[in-house]
């Protein structure tokens, strides 16, 4: 009398709708989430440090000298992280008794806060999910495949669109300088006289390399995550 012995299923399940769905979302949601975290990496005190340090930084013509670019520097960055109202920067004066902001710079600042606590808000949440969902495509052997894919391609994206956000920022900087303040605030509420305070803190060159830290940091962290989920994929198969 001979038993058969039982034969393993080499059958190996496809990816589901909510697999593919989930896959998907984090192909989207990576470049925002890798640029978010970039970009508050450099609304630190240590970036304002290292820029008004840093050799060749335009010199403020109206007397701001380096000392009052520090002093200054971080509390309209730390108001944009608190939960203070506008007086927090209405407050402050210059020695001679003068306002620092004038009410147009202000109002703008207030504009700002809305935007960096709404951007920061969808960085939680979208952190959480991204979280959730790798969770959950790499319980299973037959979803992880779904989310090395996921995670590469999301890669690739972000690769790709800061590449090209960089290339543009350097070939016309004032053409996206101008299109990336129409996107997130009203027409004409964020021009100012190079005598304001803001100009004086935060002058156009200060924004040109903000911009390019950030591309450079959130590339980074594409590469690298790229070469980790390429190198998982390999050792998979």
């Amino acid at each position: 009398m001979s038993i058969d012995k039982p034969q393993h299923s080499t059958i190996c399940s496809r990816p589901t709708l909510l697999d593919r769905v989930l896959g998907g979302c984090v192909v989207l949601v990576l470049p925002v989430l890798l640029t978010l975290l970039s970009v508050r990496l450099v609304m630190t005190p240590l970036f304002l440090q290292l820029e008004y340090n840093r050799p060749g930084f335009p010199e403020d013509i109206y007397g701001f000298t380096r000392e009052d670019r520090l002093e200054y520097g971080p509390y309209a960055l730390n108001y944009l992280f608190n939960s203070a109202g506008i007086e927090y920067l209405g407050d402050l004066t210059f020695p001679d008794g003068r306002p620092m902001y004038n009410a147009r710079e202000l109002r703008h600042m207030e504009d700002v806060k809305d935007v960096t606590q709404v951007a920061f808000g969808l960085l939680f949440w979208g952190m959480i999910f991204t979280l959730m969902a790798v969770i959950y495509l790499g319980l299973s052997p037959s979803r992880r495949v779904t989310l090395q894919q996921a995670l590469m391609t999301g890669s690739i994206l972000t690769l790709s669109l800061i590449g090209a956000i960089v290339l543009v920022a350097v070939v016309a900087w004032n053409t996206f300088f101008d299109a990336f303040h129409s996107v997130f605030f009203e027409s004409g509420t964020w021009r100012f006289a190079y005598s304001d305070t803001l100009i004086r803190l935060f002058p156009e060159q200060f924004w040109f390399d903000a911009a390019l830290i950030v591309g450079v940091i959130t590339s980074a962290s594409a590469l690298l995550l790229l070469l980790l989920t390429w190198r998982w994929g390999s050792k998979g198969s």
